[in-house]
């Protein structure tokens, strides 16, 4: 079954999220953008990984105050006849990081599209099964599809500022499209800058356009901007795979964080910030057919005792 967009009223809102799509190179209309993506960029023994998880603090599930519960069950995606994923069932607790890891085209980018609804936004595209959040699924009939977005962000892989607009619209931006009133937007400004670990370096230059940021500092201005609206659930394709080092730490610190206050999803290939900043890891795998959650456990569990051989193939480099 397929899914339409949000009616009219809600046209503003929809604008603005398919301004931010047509800014973001790896948002295409088949599952081929992850077939691109470089392989894991090197082999690390599992004990190594597992050290790394064991050295972050162990989170109590449920813990984050505002983190809200996020649950997929069943879920299924296809695009036009190609079945991208099959029966995919995780519950994420809030108040933690939960990483997505797996070889190119194994349908992870697609699975946290489905869960903030913009897997529809491809022609052709369907899903099936439940994405529930709060207890209430995102996809029954006379949801309303702008507050879901809302509630659920959304960071890409590509930073996608507007280019027209200043570092203080650009976080600003959405509660104009959405429509949303604040009484506040100054402190709100302050308030977004500081959580996404940028307001100290921008302060001064608030009216200057967003694209005169570095490329780590346009991505935590994007963050910034999905803060704005207050979202309980961010989901994060891959933030820093086009970062340097530094900014890709900085990154991490602000995922840790953000993850207090709210639940977070990130897909990365990269094992070693799976480690450091993920409480979950999520193993997905195609194996000639639609992509499947092979295994889900604590990420020191995953890089030191794996229950399925195929996740430690890949966790050990072994393929990937």
């Amino acid at each position: 079954m397929g899914w339409t967009i949000g009616s009219s009223g809600h046209c503003s809102y929809s604008l603005y999220v398919r301004t931010i799509l047509r800014n973001t190179k790896d948002f295409t209309m088949t599952t081929s953008h992850e077939s691109e993506k470089a392989p894991m960029e090197t082999a690390v023994k599992p004990s190594s990984l597992a050290q790394v998880a064991n050295s972050q603090a162990a989170k109590v599930q449920g813990n984050g105050a505002d983190g809200t519960g996020l649950e997929t069950r069943g879920i299924h995606a296809w695009f036009g006849k190609h079945h991208a994923l099959a029966d995919i069932n995780l519950n994420f607790a809030a108040g933690t990081v939960t990483a997505l890891i797996g070889p190119s085209g194994c349908g992870k980018s697609t699975f946290i599209r489905t869960i903030n609804r913009m897997h529809e936004f491809i022609p052709g595209a369907a899903m099936a099964g439940e994405v529930l959040l709060d207890g209430k699924d995102v996809y029954a009939p006379g949801t309303d599809v702008t507050k879901i977005r809302l509630k659920i962000g959304m960071v890409f892989q590509k930073p996608n500022p507007f280019p027209s607009m200043t570092i203080g619209e650009n976080v600003l931006s959405g509660l104009k499209l959405a429509q949303l009133k604040v009484d506040n937007k100054d402190d709100l400004l302050q308030e977004c800058l500081e959580r996404a670990g940028l307001w100290n370096e921008v302060k001064d230059r608030l009216g200057a356009h967003g694209g005169s940021l570095s490329g780590g500092q346009q991505q935590r201005l994007c963050i910034a901007r999905s803060l704005a609206v207050r979202p309980k659930v961010l989901l994060m394709d891959e933030p820093c795979s086009a970062l340097d080092p530094g900014s890709t730490l900085r990154i991490e610190d602000t995922i840790r964080h953000l993850s207090e206050t709210m639940t977070i999803v990130i897909v990365t290939h990269n094992m070693q910030q799976a480690a450091r900043v993920s409480d979950y890891t999520a193993f997905f795998l195609s194996d000639g057919g639609p992509g499947e959650m092979i295994e889900v456990a604590r990420t020191s569990e995953i890089f030191s005792q794996p229950k399925d051989q195929r996740t430690e193939n890949y966790v050990t480099g072994r393929f990937g």
